[in-house]
């Protein structure tokens, strides 16, 4: 039987908890940083859940 690996793209990107959850990081620190404030900064460094819709479909991408 062949055996099915997650995809590597998604392997670099996201992180699956232990509980099952899906983190990703948040989008808008890669440039024009100089006219973010810093707390929004300091936000932006943790990682979030994936929205329900986002979560069903990255979990087909993942299990196939």
């Amino acid at each position: 039987m062949k055996i099915r690996n997650m995809r590597k793209s998604i392997k670099k990107r996201l992180k699956i908890t232990k509980t099952g959850k899906i983190l990703r990081r948040q989008s808008g620190l890669n440039h024009y940083l100089a006219k973010k404030s810093g707390k929004s900064k300091r936000k932006k460094r943790k990682m979030i859940s994936l929205s329900k819709g986002e979560f069903k479909r990255i979990k087909k991408l993942i299990n196939g």
